[in-house]
């Protein structure tokens, strides 16, 4: 909105407007408004949500975790002040008829209203919450429309190539999935990149839920995340520094910085109330839109086969409950365990799942945990972004 009225005021030789026509200055000036929505609204937001509404996290204390009592008594559904901090400055600063700032609004608007529901039910109908099989609905649709726009709507690329890394010639068009089909390739493609599209949507967002376990990892762990992406769509749209990058140039992406660099701010300024001792938790309202905001972006970017090294974070934690699930299926079939009678602890691969309770169960302080694998995310970043050029 902003950005209209000083392209106004520009137009009428406003001194000093034209310094929105700047996306760098406009990404700043998100950031920054991000981060004072969190600073200045967080702890009325926590009051509000602790005294009127009482909305408590349940945290199971049986587990035997790091201040699970604690945490019982912490409020959730913080996820609502971080969609705040998002859009708000979004709304202000990006440019409103953009299609790739469209898509990203509606991602986070839908994502978000998933993971409210998930977490009010929980408060008014027990713990069970949204079942699963609707979030994954949400999540597939998200992906459908997401994959079906990007391919059919005339204001975006309309195309089937993406980025691959490690590689001298660094384009890779999903339709060399479908080129054993023949005749019908041309027709077909379509549909592996929908299909391809729905599975990260909903991969990553169900990642970013289950890293979401202890005070400030899954926060700390976006906000890195968010900076990458900020970077990758700022020289994606960017003519010049695409063309020294040798990377697919991408005209209009560039405004996807300033939704980006509020996603980071809305993060970052979360994590000063998310960090050890939490006094919020985000909830699924935040996870889940975290995780698919992370995952839309990069398929908008062109980004997406990159994920598996910006979100390694996400992969573990994945693998971990998959690795973990899978082989107690496994070990009760081959010994015949009864239904009462669980895997013995020292028989799993991990003394417990995601991945950072493991760590949890060894001893290793939560905020070490939490500071190791933001360090880790960092250094998944800057591989990332050296893959540009690492060939």
């Amino acid at each position: 909105m902003l950005y209209y009225l000083f392209d106004w005021l520009d137009k009428i030789d406003f001194p000093g407007a034209g310094v929105f026509q700047y996306i760098s200055f406009r990404a700043a000036a998100s950031m920054v408004t991000s981060l004072l929505i969190m600073l200045l609204f967080g702890k009325k937001f926590i009051r509000w949500m602790k005294n009127r509404l009482g909305m408590m996290d349940e945290v199971r204390t049986e587990l035997g975790l790091e201040g699970a009592a604690r945490k019982s008594q912490t409020p959730t559904m913080g996820g609502l002040l971080i969609l705040a901090a998002i859009l708000i400055p979004t709304l202000l600063f990006a440019k409103l008829d953009n299609t790739y700032v469209l898509i990203m609004i509606g991602t986070t608007v839908w994502m978000g209203l998933i993971g409210f529901l998930d977490d009010y039910l929980k408060k008014t109908r027990g713990k069970a919450g949204l079942p699963g099989k609707y979030k994954v609905i949400g999540q597939v649709l998200l992906g459908l429309v997401v994959g079906l726009l990007i391919i059919h709507h005339p204001s975006l690329s309309g195309s089937t190539t993406t980025t691959i890394p490690f590689v001298k010639n660094n384009e890779f068009d999903y339709a060399w999935l479908v080129t054993w089909m023949g005749d019908w390739a041309s027709d077909m493609v379509w549909v592996v990149y929908v299909l391809i599209i729905i599975f990260i949507v909903t991969a990553i967002s169900n990642a970013s839920n289950l890293t979401d376990g202890i005070d400030g990892i899954a926060t700390g762990v976006a906000a890195v995340n968010g900076g990458a992406l900020a970077l990758l769509a700022w020289v994606s749209g960017n003519a010049i520094m695409a063309g020294y990058l040798n990377i697919m140039y991408l005209p209009n992406i560039g405004e996807l910085a300033i939704f980006s660099t509020a996603f980071m701010g809305a993060t970052l300024g979360f994590l000063w109330y998310n960090g050890h001792p939490a006094e919020i938790f985000m909830g699924d309202t935040g996870s889940l839109s975290i995780g698919g905001i992370i995952a839309v972006f990069a398929v908008l970017i062109k980004k997406e086969l990159l994920l598996p090294v910006l979100c390694g974070i996400y992969v573990i934690e994945n693998l971990s409950v998959i690795i973990q699930t899978s082989y107690c299926k496994f070990y009760r079939r081959k010994h015949k365990l009864p239904p009462s009678q669980s895997v013995p602890v020292e028989k799993r691969p991990f003394l417990m799942t995601p991945l950072h309770h493991h760590f949890q169960k060894k001893g290793v302080a939560e905020e070490k945990v939490v500071i190791r694998f933001i360090i880790i995310a960092i250094l998944l970043a800057i591989f990332t972004l050296s893959t540009l050029k690492l060939r």
